[in-house]
């Protein structure tokens, strides 16, 4: 593996984008030592459009998108995010987002570091609780984070820099432009007195909270953002301290585990043998809950032995008698029709069908929930965290400030932990027991009856003559992605659920979301929606992967139709230069076009999202024959054996965590276009956990990956979390197409052919063993 690191240009402060020396307003916050905050967010500037043969007018989501629009929603309450500084130093900032292994608390450090001019390694920066009074400025999702709170962060602490340099100036009798800030120590440049900040921070520190002025850092200034930076939880996670939900010690809270249908939404008719489980060893309570029956132990292997015992008659639920093959059935019918064709022209017509794919995340489903009569506290890795605590407060008939909602670190989340149903399920077992519980779902519950990616449709017709593309139409049908997570708070997420709102919500989020980098003329996206019965979530990228693929696939044809080069085609249908660049640079990285053996070949995708850029340069392996790495018998499909992706930020804080979050979208990529789907049978899936949903792993993941940071575009980053997975799907479908002179259709590629495993049975919905599918997590 490998990486390019581009030194930030000089003039990259000029640049469009460059925040130079503008003011802006913070906090001085009453306290007893100094706390700050800012009082606005990152504006958005939106992209200007580029001329060619046949000009396609800007999409909604290239003038304004869902990251603008989340980014604006954080304004009116950028001024309640505070920095404080203790006495020992150190710099506390509790960010109201979640760390699901994405690196926000590292680059987040790197912005209160860069700005108050203080070490990296003396910033703390915790989860904060949920807060209420943020409304839309405590939604971790979109590819937000940094980009929404990029200028909050270093406003709050270029204002502490301030305070601290005036408090010195006080203190040592100095004027204030003889003194210096370095390394978290005020310097008089012409006594070389001294005072640290943890000496400063009392003096420093107000009685009154009052507005003050200040001015950032230009780009050129920059000593820590830009720079590749070690994680700072990254000592923990790999000695295993780091505490997730699981490891706190919550007192009296013991295991718990749920009974769950054996098909989604399946319902409790009776319970046959109650007394009989509440007997078993180390059980201490069995009681109903909305979602199955639930069971309380000294131990989970105690917990699944009494799920396991349980005998339940159960009602039907939401898709009984749906398969891959009725859902697809009822998505063709719902397509809607695409427009005539010009007899004149020449057109690409195509249907693509993309199955169900699994949101689960490493870390199991859990929670930890103790409720009182009068109150509750709740622990879990939660994006939507204000969502959780008025819906559970709401649940259990008590006030929003009498349930404590705590965010705890999260192993991962795909979508998956923008919904809180581990939450909810432990409080309402609390709330039935009267006692603490330490909820985990067990691997099988989470393929189940967890958040699911939907299946959908893209059909495609793009029209050519003369060698121009003159329209671009895609009609995407989806099964119904549930965003009841709202954009964070209760108003919007009970909106969504309403029969008109999630229509509302799903062609936003898609309007704001679906671009085409192409100068394709008249060009049309559109989405419709049916079959309201499962648990759908927005897996990485929402629509971007299945549309994005959809088109590359498409762009592919028509190359290959107008006797064109894949990439030269592309390139010359580019709107921006961003765009061109990084696609220039996996060309020119990848070696595009060297010859390859029959049977395998090269593909090269392009993929723009939230004022990012990200090409994929995908080498492939279709041949029968295996070159030696060992794989499991159950998989002798294709292999990706190389992959070159340049991306393009804007501004990357943390150039080492970018590289890590493009590596992990880009085997995101891989996955769901050659191996990694949930097939639907009866009402329920067959999948029942890692061992038998095959995303990749060591044995098919590209012994050759190169990452290109490019250079700095502007002064303000981008987003980044999401932004390979689409560019590496299509990359990779295209390589495939390529490889064996046929345009793949159905994906993932493999989901029509042999399971290549034994579905576990659907009752028992868990496996006999505690490490079944508990534990191989790998």
């Amino acid at each position: 593996m490998g990486a390019h690191e581009h030194p930030q240009p000089q003039d990259a402060v000029s640049s469009p984008g460059g925040i130079g020396r503008r003011r802006f307003l913070g906090y001085v916050v009453a306290a007893s030592t100094l706390t700050v905050a800012a009082e606005l967010g990152e504006a958005v500037l939106a992209p200007s459009p580029a001329a060619a043969v046949v000009p396609s007018v800007p999409g909604p989501a290239e003038i304004y998108d869902l990251n603008d629009m989340l980014t604006h929603a954080t304004l009116p309450t950028a001024n309640l995010i505070t920095i404080r500084l203790d006495p020992d130093g150190t710099a506390h900032f509790a960010l109201p987002r979640a760390e699901v292994g994405q690196g926000i608390t590292t680059s987040s450090a790197m912005l209160v570091a860069e700005e108050l001019d203080l070490p990296l390694d003396q910033v703390r920066v915790t989860l904060a609780d949920a807060r209420p009074e943020l409304l839309f400025n405590q939604l971790t999702g979109g590819s937000n984070t940094t980009i929404s709170t990029f200028t909050p962060i270093r406003v709050a602490a270029a204002v502490a820099r301030g305070r601290l340099l005036h408090a010195a100036a006080l203190e040592l009798g100095e004027a204030l432009g003889t003194l210096t800030a370095k390394a978290g120590v005020v310097t008089s440049t012409v006594t070389g007195k001294s005072l640290t900040y943890g000496e400063l921070a009392q003096k420093a520190a107000s009685v009154t909270t009052s507005q003050v002025s200040v001015a950032l850092k230009d780009t050129s200034e920059f000593k820590v953002i830009g720079t590749a930076q070690r994680r700072i939880d990254a000592l923990e996670a790999v000695t295993g301290r780091k505490k997730y939900a699981m490891d706190l010690k919550v007192p009296d809270a013991l295991p718990a585990m749920v009974c769950r249908p054996p098909t989604i939404n399946g319902t409790v008719r009776s319970v046959d043998n109650l007394d009989t489980v509440r007997a078993m060893p180390g059980i201490t309570d069995v009681v109903r809950i909305s979602s199955g029956v639930a069971v309380r132990g000294r131990t989970f292997g105690q917990c699944i032995d009494a799920v396991r015992a349980l005998k339940v008659t159960w009602g039907p639920g939401t898709a009984d008698d749906e398969s891959d093959d009725t859902i697809g059935d009822e998505l063709r019918k719902a397509e809607l029709p695409l427009p005539a064709l010009d007899l004149l022209t020449k057109s690409v017509d195509a249907r693509f069908t993309f199955h169900f794919a699994s949101n689960s995340a490493l870390e199991p489903n859990c929670a930890v929930a103790d409720v009182r009569q009068d109150s509750a506290e709740i622990w879990a890795s939660l994006k939507s965290p204000i969502t959780a605590q008025e819906q559970i407060a709401l649940t259990l008939g008590l006030p929003t400030a009498a349930v404590k909602v705590h965010v705890t670190e999260g192993g991962g989340s795909f979508g998956r932990k923008l919904f809180h149903d581990g939450a909810a399920e432990a409080a309402e077992i609390s709330k039935a027991t009267g006692k603490p519980v330490r909820l985990m779902w067990h691997r099988t519950d989470d393929f189940r009856h967890g958040r699911t990616h939907p299946m959908s449709t893209s059909r495609v017709r793009a029209s050519y003559a003369l060698g121009q593309v003159l329209t671009y139409n895609q009609h995407h049908t989806s099964v119904a992605t549930d965003f009841g997570h709202g954009v964070g708070e209760i108003i919007t997420a009970e909106a969504a659920q309403l029969p008109v709102g999630d229509l509302t919500f799903s062609e936003t989020i898609f309007t704001l979301t679906q671009q085409t980098p192409y100068n394709f003329g008249v060009v049309t996206q559109l989405l419709s929606e049916t079959d309201k019965g499962f648990h759908t979530g927005s897996m990485r990228n929402i629509y971007s992967p299945n549309v994005r693929c959809a088109q590359e696939l498409v762009v592919d044809e028509l190359a290959r139709r107008t006797g064109k080069d894949p990439y030269h085609f592309r390139r010359s249908f580019l709107k921006e230069d961003r765009a061109r660049a990084v696609l220039d640079k996996v060309a020119e990285v990848g070696s595009w076009g060297r010859g390859m053996p029959t049977g395998t070949a090269q593909g090269i995708a392009l993929h723009p999202e939230y004022h990012g850029y990200v090409a994929v340069l995908a080498e492939i392996d279709c041949r029968p024959q295996t070159t030696g790495r060992k794989v499991p018998d159950a998989y002798t499909g294709p292999r990706v054996t190389k992959v070159v992706c340049a991306v393009d930020v804007g501004l990357a804080v943390n150039p080492r965590g970018l590289e890590a979050q493009m590596m992990g979208g880009i085997m995101d990529g891989i996955a769901i276009t050659l191996s990694s789907g949930l097939h639907l049978d009866n009402g329920h899936f067959l999948e029942g956990s890692w061992d038998n949903y095959f995303y990749t792993r060591q044995w098919n993941t590209p012994p050759e990956l190169e990452i290109v940071v490019m250079p700095p575009t502007s002064g303000r980053p981008g987003g980044a979390g999401e932004l390979a997975v689409a560019g590496a799907m299509a990359a990779v479908a295209c390589a495939y197409g390529r490889a064996t002179g046929t345009m793949p259709t159905t994906f993932p590629i493999n989901h029509d052919g042999p399971l290549g495993f034994e579905p576990l049975p659907t009752s028992p919905p868990i496996p006999a063993s505690p490490t079944d599918g508990l534990s191989r997590a790998y």
